[in-house]
């Protein structure tokens, strides 16, 4: 088989040829991206940046809770007795005062019933005073041995009957003058009356039937829930001077208008909802003209902690992280840090600062979305000057 032979060294020259060419490129292109990155950490980029000056301001911390007035007191009127009611005293939505006459039921039976057991009473009372007269008698004949000594016993049997029968009549008669009374309704204390359920000549039931509904209107109470964490809060108000926290609240109604009286605690419930975790706190108002009235809906304003001289800063310069909260902080040589804060009232565009920065702590305010941590920053005085102290 013939062989055939190719001549293979012109290739391996070439490749010597260039090889020092190739080295040299990769070695310049190695030596030059050295060079850069040494460039770049020897002087970083400076971020453009607006800072702010923490300060001082005087603050006014409001809390706000959806609230509901509710009379202090409110009372449904029921009948008591069974009847055709035949009398009205009132106009609906009249104000009444403690013991003014509301409505009547029919009393004939009632009144009858009332002279029956009057009447009952006094034939009683005559039987007991014949049965003693006759025990007196009876006594003083079997001193002398005139009588059957069982003669005297059967008659202070009677006696005793008589006074049993008495004391029957008696409740029989409170009964009847009770009834008597219930088919009159009066008002249980002061305040405004409702619509009438009912209209006159209307058979009623005692117990189901609803006439009509009573409540106070002077003070009233607005009623909202608060979160089961502030109860220690809100029972140091409760305790400050006997309760007398008003200036601590502030009622605002419906179209912003707010209530000119403020209030104060009248009670905090018994227990938290274990559904919402809150619970309801009573606030009492003033309400000579009426302007509150039960069910309507309110806004309570609480004055909060930050009330007084806080540190304020512009509300942009927060970043939120998985629920916390932070700012970038300007150090030496223009590197910024971020520091956790926690924050309080929001005012506007300006939020307080609870913890976490320091008066005239330089933070930033705008361009916070290009840093990280240990950044340089350049500081753009002429887009949002530092605050004056």
């Amino acid at each position: 088989m013939p062989y055939y032979f190719t001549n293979i060294y012109p290739m391996k020259w070439n490749l010597v040829r260039l090889l020092p060419f190739v080295i040299g490129s990769v070695a310049a292109t190695a030596c030059g991206a050295k060079k850069e990155e040494a460039a770049q950490s020897a002087a970083p980029v400076a971020v453009p940046v607006s800072v702010h000056k923490v300060t001082e301001e005087s603050v006014v911390g409001i809390d706000t809770y959806p609230g509901t007035v509710v009379p202090l007191n409110e009372v449904e009127l029921r009948a008591e007795v069974s009847g055709y009611l035949t009398k009205s005293y009132v106009r609906d939505g009249q104000r009444v005062t403690k013991g003014q006459r509301l409505y009547e039921i029919d009393q004939s039976r009632y009144a009858a019933a009332y002279q029956s057991a009057q009447a009952q009473l006094r034939i009683t009372q005559a039987n007991y005073q014949k049965a003693a007269k006759d025990a007196e008698r009876y006594n003083r004949l079997a001193e002398q041995d005139a009588i059957a000594r069982q003669r005297v016993d059967y008659a202070a049997t009677d006696v005793a009957n008589a006074q049993a029968q008495i004391a029957n009549a008696q409740a029989n008669l409170a009964n009847a003058a009770t009834d008597l009374r219930r088919s009159v309704l009066v008002a249980p204390f002061a305040g405004t009356i409702g619509l009438a359920q009912v209209k006159l000549g209307s058979l009623v039931t005692p117990g189901t039937t609803l006439l009509n509904t009573i409540s106070s209107d002077s003070p009233i109470a607005v009623d909202f829930p608060v979160n089961e964490q502030l109860i220690p809060r809100f029972s140091r108000f409760e305790r400050a001077a006997g309760g007398n926290s008003d200036s601590l609240f502030t009622l605002v109604l419906a179209g912003e208008e707010t209530y000119p009286a403020p209030g104060k605690i009248n009670t905090i419930d018994r227990a938290v909802d274990p559904q919402t975790g809150t619970i309801m706190v009573r606030l009492q108002f003033p309400n000579a003209e009426r302007t509150l009235r039960a069910g309507m809906n309110a806004t309570v304003r609480v004055l909060n902690e930050d009330t007084g001289r806080q540190l304020v800063i512009p509300y942009k310069a927060v970043t939120e992280q998985m629920g916390e909260f932070f700012v970038y902080v300007v150090g030496d040589s223009s590197k910024v840090n971020q520091r956790k804060v926690l924050t309080g009232t929001r005012v506007k565009d300006k939020v307080v600062v609870r913890q976490g920065l320091k008066a005239d702590e330089v933070i930033v305010t705008e361009g916070v979305q290009n840093l990280r941590e240990g950044a340089v920053v350049k500081i753009d005085e002429s887009a949002v000057p530092v605050a004056a102290k």
